[in-house]
């Protein structure tokens, strides 16, 4: 079967990840990635702007035992206040929190300066996972400003690659993959 789009994320950032490692999750939402970056990094940097995030993460994180995450009321923009190593791992859910209020959503210009930070801070080898949701309102920007920002990364220092339902309707979100090659 072929795999959703979210779980190729999934397994393209567990290909790199172990116990040695930092990752970032840069959209907590209701902990979901946080939880799946905490089962196999050694700690685990979660960014959101909304309380309600941060309280489902915590509950999510105290039912499964895990405690090597750091969840931070901030926006993903301001991650090089928090982390100054080397990520092995990073994973962005761009739109809106679902059961939130869906006229907050990830803006263009704080994801991309967030994505640069990233970058910034990615070891070689290390990999960036970027789930573009963009079916509400705003959400074409994003998509549009995050595409070309990862189609203008130099190849020689970048892999790139996109992962696309092509048959669905109703504008399904898409995987961005990008792999620190030097």
């Amino acid at each position: 079967m072929i795999k959703r789009p979210l779980q190729a994320s999934h397994d393209f950032l567990a290909e790199v990840l172990d116990k040695d490692s930092l990752a970032l999750d840069a959209t907590m939402g209701k902990g979901n990635d946080t939880a799946f970056l905490a089962k196999l990094a050694k700690k685990v940097y979660a960014f959101d702007v909304q309380e309600q995030a941060l309280t489902k993460t915590k509950e999510r994180l105290e039912r499964e035992g895990l405690i090597n995450a750091q969840l931070i009321l901030d926006g993903h923009e301001h991650l090089d206040k928090y982390v100054t190593e080397a990520l092995r791992a990073a994973i962005f859910n761009l739109g809106y929190l679902p059961t939130a209020d869906k006229s907050l959503i990830t803006q263009p210009n704080t994801t991309l300066e967030a994505l640069r930070k990233v970058l910034e801070l990615l070891e070689v080898g290390g990999r960036l996972s970027i789930m573009v949701y963009y079916g509400h309102e705003g959400g074409d920007l994003e998509k549009d400003a995050v595409l070309d920002f990862v189609k203008a990364l130099p190849q020689e220092t970048y892999a790139t690659m996109l992962y696309q339902p092509l048959n669905q309707i109703h504008r399904p979100p898409f995987l961005i993959m990008v792999e620190k090659l030097s």
